[in-house]
Formats: C-alpha cells, structure tokens, sequence
C-alpha cells in the first residue's frame, strides 16, 4: 500500500507575471550565500535575519533591510525562508509580525518557499493555513551544503503547487543546477529525508573504513585513493574524506543539524510505518556527538565517535 500527504483544500491567488521581487529570511551558513547569488542573478532583494551582521553585509551588496518578516512579505513577491527547523518556520509565518500578516496587503500569487529542512508534516499544516490567506507555499530544501550554496550549485528539491513552482524556477536557477519538481506539498521535504538517510549513513560507513585502516595500519589516505577508483566513489569520499584526515572538521554542515534531520526521518518512519534499523544507529551515532559536545562540526566528523 503507498501513503501520500493529503492535499490542500484551500485555492492559493493567481500568480503574475509582473518581474518577481524577493524577500529573504534567515542568513546563517547556507543562506547568506544564497542571498548574495540571487542579487549577483539581479532580483531585486529585501532582507532579514536576526544576526545584523549578514544583514549589514547583503545591504551593502544591494539588498534592503527588513525589521521583521511582515515587512519582507509586503516588499516581496517571492518570500524565502533558509531557517534550523520547523518551530522557527513556524515563527516567521505565523507568528507575530509574520508573513501571514502581511496578507492582506500583498500582491496576488505571494509566494513562500521555504527552503529550510523541516517535517513533511509540518509543511503541509504551514502550507494549509497559508492557503486560507491565499499565499502559495512551495518546500524546496537543498543538497550541497555551503560550497553548492556558494557556488550557486545546489540540488533543490521541489513540493507545492506546480504553477507556484513554473513561477519560482528563474530564481532556482540563480542557487542551484539540479532543480526537480518532486510533487504536492511535503514532497520535497520528503525527498530531502531520504536524501538525508544516505548522506549520514554513507559518513558513518566510510568513518568506520578509516579507523579500520589506521588502526590496521594502512594509510588512510592511500585508501581513500584506491576506494576512489572502484565502486566505493561517492562525493563523501572525493570531497570530505581527504579534510577529515587533514583534521578539518570545520562545519559545512553541523552535525547537530544532520541529526535535527535525522529525527525529522524517524517521524517520517513513524507516520509511514517503515522499519529502519541501519539509519536508527546512524541517528544514535550523531545523538553520541552532540552529546559529546561536537554538535557544531561537520556532519563528516562523526568519526569522532
């Protein structure tokens, strides 16, 4: 039997076609740089974030101030959200002084991509009440970490209304090279915790290689050359293996965020009923580091443990 998300019952405003106008919310690791390629693509840009100091930086690149996420939705057509998880979201759309204030005043088809990694769950319920206003809302986490937000590269991952989606597409392609529409609501984020079951599990695997072949006495980064040849490739192994045997643990992403993630794919589990043994050691691995205080290095330096 397959399961899918119930739909939206609500109908969202006709979009436009008049030059999108954007709003960004949230400028940490991922989301600063993201900003920055979509002025460098020449959208026009408000910002806000509670850090002044991104804020200072993308105003002095072009962007406009914001002092609250209501006063980003009335200069935007497009708002997009780059936030931890699902509460803070929720904060910034619901809450006071938030987007949905907004909605009375804004222009038809307002649209919230939300390119954070939250619950599917959560998603569909955030969506819904935005519907009831008339602001679309599409889920579009992302692959690639800060060298693809960086890069403008990123795999973007898409869930929502497909006419909010065909809308939004010149501004994907200013932060990203793969851009797949996934489906209705929650199917990006979705995607995005399978995409997060491999990611740790393949960093867990390959640290247990490692420490097989130092503590053996191989040298591991001759292994790594020799495992990079066969079947064994994988971008883990070609991008981060050689930083993790030079010891540079430094976040591209913070292993407290993979394991926010990984407790998003146990919900998913739940709600779907798939057993998922592998990735539940995978999750108490990383519960082990934060535990141990290492929540703020990379997800690769679960070899740590």
């Amino acid at each position: 039997m397959t399961h899918s998300l119930p739909e939206t019952t609500a109908a969202p405003r006709a979009a436009t076609s008049a030059p999108l106008r954007l709003g960004f919310i949230g400028l940490g690791l991922m989301g600063r740089p993201m900003a920055h390629n979509l002025l460098k693509a020449g959208f026009p840009l408000t910002v806000h974030s509670r850090s002044l100091a991104p804020v200072k930086e993308l105003a002095a690149a072009g962007a406009r101030p914001a002092n609250s996420p209501r006063e980003v939705a009335a200069a935007a057509d497009v708002v997009i959200t780059m936030l931890p998880d699902a509460p803070e979201v929720e904060a910034v759309l619901l809450g006071p002084n938030g987007v949905i204030e907004s909605a009375a005043a804004a222009p038809p088809g307002l649209t919230v991509v939300d390119m954070s990694t939250i619950s599917p769950i959560a998603t569909r319920r955030l969506a819904a009440r935005l519907a009831e206003v008339g602001i679309w809302m599409l889920d579009a986490p992302v692959s690639g970490g800060t060298v693809g937000a960086e890069a403008g590269s990123l795999s973007i991952m898409v869930g929502g209304p497909e006419a909010a989606f065909e809308r939004c597409r010149p501004v994907f392609e200013a932060l990203g090279q793969r851009i797949t529409y996934m489906g209705p609501s929650g199917a990006g984020q979705l995607t995005k915790a399978c995409n997060q079951i491999m990611t740790a599990g393949i960093y867990v695997v390959m640290s247990e290689a490692l420490v097989l072949a130092a503590k053996s006495g191989l040298e591991p980064a001759k292994v790594v050359q020799v495992l990079n040849g066969g079947a064994a490739r994988c971008w883990a192994l070609e991008v981060r293996a050689p930083k993790i045997l030079r010891r540079e643990l430094s976040p591209g992403f913070k292993a407290a965020m993979q394991a926010k993630d990984l407790n998003i794919v146990a919900e998913v589990a739940r709600t779907y009923h798939v057993p998922m043994p592998v990735t539940g050691v995978v999750r108490e691995l990383y519960s082990a580091m934060l535990a141990a205080g290492d929540g703020e290095l990379d997800n690769s330096a679960v070899i740590t443990v």
